[in-house]
């Protein structure tokens, strides 16, 4: 029994968040709501498990991940201010915009593409790629003032917390 609904349900709480989100936007709980909730809750995990070629991934410290999520978004906003007052009342040839390269020590898939994501959605940062030969990441700043201020604010703000979620410790 449990084979069979570990095989229908491998993600309970993915089919779970599905059918409630599927409520709440239809903003009904009648039984045909409720029914196809159920049908897309199972039925996505299902078709987009294909996708996931390394498996999805296990999330070791969840509590790291909220506190990061948390600076990221006072980041995020604070970047907009900065990027903003520079964009509407800097003089533009006052603006450094240059490339830094920022080794990095993470090597887990997911933590890297959530390395990305976060960098890209920072205003004034652009990911541009990872250099292979030395396994560094290249970074666009918009407005570059203290480079050792930025690989140390990515290695210990973003990539520690990440290696701390999704990388398994000795």
């Amino acid at each position: 029994m449990k084979g069979l609904i570990r095989r229908w349900l491998p993600h309970l709480v993915v089919s779970t968040v599905l059918c409630a989100l599927w409520l709440l936007l239809n903003q009904a709980f009648d039984a045909a709501s409720i029914l196809l909730g159920a049908v897309l809750g199972i039925a996505v995990p299902l078709l987009v498990e294909r996708l996931q070629p390394l498996g999805y991934p296990r999330m070791r410290a969840p509590l790291t991940l909220l506190r990061l999520l948390r600076m990221a978004t006072v980041e995020i906003a604070r970047s907009c201010f900065n990027v903003s007052r520079i964009i509407l009342f800097s003089d533009h040839r006052t603006v450094n915009s240059q490339f830094i390269r920022v080794p990095l020590s993470i090597r887990d898939p997911y933590g890297l593409a959530m390395l990305s994501c976060l960098l890209n959605m920072t205003p004034g940062t652009v990911w541009v790629e990872i250099l292979p030969e030395r396994y560094e990441l290249s970074l666009h700043v918009f407005d570059l003032h203290d480079e050792g201020w930025w690989i140390n604010t990515i290695k210990m703000r973003y990539e520690q917390p990440l290696i701390d979620i999704f990388e398994t410790h000795p």
